[in-house]
């Protein structure tokens, strides 16, 4: 991943790079903000710390790739938070990102401990959020984070994604806004995610792939994603990577320092 980093950041631009005037007004003015220091950020702050501070152990079922830190299945919740939950810039980034979208239709591919989930929630406490978890112990601490900040928006599916996922989009009347895939950190998984969430789609929805340089494999399924035809717009974050459909759009993939 150090090579990959290093590749990302001699390719890397700002908005001097960007011509789409869409791409130009999202970048300066919702991605690339320095400042921001929106009320939300404070508890979630604080949650943060005492997740990062706690020695209570659970028993984690992992269905995806694993952990590249922690083989044992008992973990201190501090060890998930430290190695699992997204840099607070990335919670306040997708805070912003659906603050300036106002999506009414979200999925989170993996709940974890629930915390960038609480950024997404507290972004548009009137949108449901539906967040898929396979592990029931990270379920439930994330159910308890959710209920000390009293959010009542997000409702967690619990199973294998594989199974889960399907079903839940059944029930979108065909209408997906916002999907953030944070699950199953291999190729094929992640591939099948994306072409399963891909009918519910329109033109303004936006896709968020985690740690698209995470392995080979991961990084494949980006290139695989970034070709696909119904896909018009890209950015390389490269922790994250945001998708779009906007037909308006030339078709153009964008390397951009976050």
């Amino acid at each position: 991943m150090i090579t990959s980093y290093f590749k990302y950041l001699l390719r890397s631009g700002n908005e001097h790079a960007i011509h789409s005037p869409f791409l130009f007004d999202l970048y300066t003015k919702v991605i690339k903000v320095k400042n921001d220091n929106h009320p939300d950020y404070d508890e979630l702050k604080s949650l943060r710390k005492a997740l990062l501070s706690s020695n209570e152990k659970i028993e984690i079922l992992d269905l995806g790739a694993g952990s590249r830190v922690n083989k044992s299945n008992l973990r201190k919740i501090k060890t998930i938070a430290k190695n699992a939950e997204k840099p607070a810039k990335f919670g306040k980034l997708f805070h912003r990102l659906i603050r300036h979208f106002q999506p009414e239709t979200i999925l989170e591919l993996g709940t974890s401990l629930g915390l960038t989930t609480l950024y997404m929630s507290k972004a548009k406490p009137g949108t449901k959020i539906i967040s898929f978890e396979g592990c029931p112990q990270t379920a439930e601490v994330a159910q308890r984070n959710f209920d000390k900040s009293g959010v009542e928006n997000i409702e967690v599916v619990l199973g294998n994604i594989d199974e889960t996922l399907p079903a839940a989009l059944q029930k979108l009347n065909r209408k997906l806004d916002y999907a953030y895939f944070d699950a199953n950190h291999r190729y094929e998984p992640t591939v099948r995610y994306f072409e399963d969430c891909l009918p519910y789609a329109h033109n303004d929805s936006l896709f968020i792939f985690d740690d698209i340089y995470w392995s080979d494999g991961m990084t494949k399924a980006w290139e695989e994603i970034k070709a696909h035809p119904q896909v018009t717009l890209t950015v390389d974050l490269f922790w994250i990577g945001l998708v779009f459909f906007r037909k308006e759009q030339v078709k153009e993939d964008f390397v951009l320092r976050f």
